[in-house]
């Protein structure tokens, strides 16, 4: 049987910042939502492209070589071992990740604060 996601929603219902929860599967990917406030660690993924769709709010991925501003609706992949740090502008942001493995831990580049 289908399943349909309404996906804005299901990332406001998280309780915990810089969590994600896995929605589906697909072509080996899983799609899950998370939700964001100030920002996370500076990390790099050896293993893995990491895939940012924002739903809402504002994010701010910080680079190395220079920030990407996101918006509702922007898309952005951050390529495997490149370093990054997503940085939310305001209170917080709702956004969905596409990529084959859970990425919501310390090497993942979540803050000591918002581990409950």
């Amino acid at each position: 049987m289908l399943t349909k996601f309404a996906v804005a929603g299901e990332a406001a219902a998280l309780t915990e910042f810089w969590s994600q929860r896995v929605l589906t599967t697909a072509n080996g990917n899983l799609f899950k939502v998370a939700k964001g406030t100030r920002s996370t660690n500076w990390h790099a993924h050896d293993d893995q492209d990491e895939t940012f769709l924002l739903l809402s709010g504002e994010m701010t991925v910080q680079l190395r070589d220079g920030d990407v501003r996101l918006l509702p609706g922007d898309l952005l992949v951050i390529p495997r071992g490149v370093e990054h740090c997503p940085r939310v502008e305001g209170d917080e942001a709702h956004f969905l990740l596409i990529g084959p493995d859970v990425t919501s831990n310390a090497a993942g580049g979540k803050p000591d604060w918002s581990h409950t």
